[in-house]
């Protein structure tokens, strides 16, 4: 026996379109109209249960009465390329008059009194959608580079320790330069009042008879030096030594 022409007009008939973005809840309406005389029965199935939530589901029509279902998609990860094989159907049977069960009626009906209408579901991503989500990725990469660029330029002019490294080091080596000089110059003195020691002996030597010099007497040649100034190489070098160490006493100060 053929099966039954569908009773309820379908809009849309063939298709439920569904328009990105896909990140949320996209709702599709699917109008079920019965223009007969009796009641008729209805229930919507779908190839995924997991993806669509369809509210009402299923129901009775009275005669000439119109219902709107509504058929929402769940959020999910839009592949364009992905082939799309979501199907509905409307599963219709006629009532019989009186009181009824709906769910023995399903569960007792013969194959030949059911009737169906199929519809596949079609993904839209708009143009200006897909361009849109584009330039926000873009704009989003841009903020993160200037991002990245700030903190690298700000990281440059903090200054580094190894400059300050390299200061110290060198007031290191300059006062160990200051304190050879202040040795070698000690040791120049030290030379010095050597060298006086022995200019001395050779000009006092004792006589071998013990008899004194005539003439007016002559001052030690030590006295002499001793009255004589300082060598101005010493007071050179202290100077020098002074004003270095003011000056590097200085930066630390400042």
């Amino acid at each position: 026996m053929a099966k039954q022409e569908q009773v309820l007009i379908l809009e849309p008939a063939a298709e439920l379109r569904f328009v990105g973005p896909f990140t949320d809840v996209v709702t599709s309406y699917l109008k079920l109209m019965n223009p007969a005389e009796r009641r008729v029965c209805f229930k919507v199935k779908t190839t995924a249960p997991k993806k669509y939530c369809v509210r009402p589901n299923s129901g009775i029509l009275e005669p000439k009465q119109v219902v709107n279902v509504a058929v929402m998609l769940q959020p999910f990860d839009y592949n364009p390329n992905e082939k799309n094989k979501h199907k509905f159907m409307v599963q219709t049977m006629m009532v019989p008059d009186g009181e009824i069960n709906i769910d023995n009626l399903w569960r007792d009906a013969k194959p030949d009194s059911l009737m169906d209408s199929k519809l596949r579901c079609v993904f839209d991503m708009p143009a200006d959608k897909t361009v849109q989500n584009n330039n926000l990725d873009t704009n989003a990469a841009q903020a993160e580079d200037k991002t990245t660029v700030k903190v690298v330029s700000d990281t440059t002019s903090l200054p580094k320790a190894s400059n300050i490294d390299v200061e110290v080091q060198q007031v290191a080596e300059e006062n160990k330069r200051l304190r050879d000089e202040i040795r070698q110059i000690k040791q120049e003195n030290s030379q010095l009042k050597v060298e006086g020691l022995r200019l001395r002996s050779r000009a006092n030597p004792t006589s071998e008879a013990g008899s004194q010099p005539t003439g007016p007497k002559q001052p030690a040649f030590d006295d002499r030096l001793q009255e004589q100034p300082q060598s101005p190489m010493l007071y050179l070098a202290v100077m020098l030594t002074i004003g270095l160490l003011g000056i590097f006493l200085g930066k630390f100060v400042v």
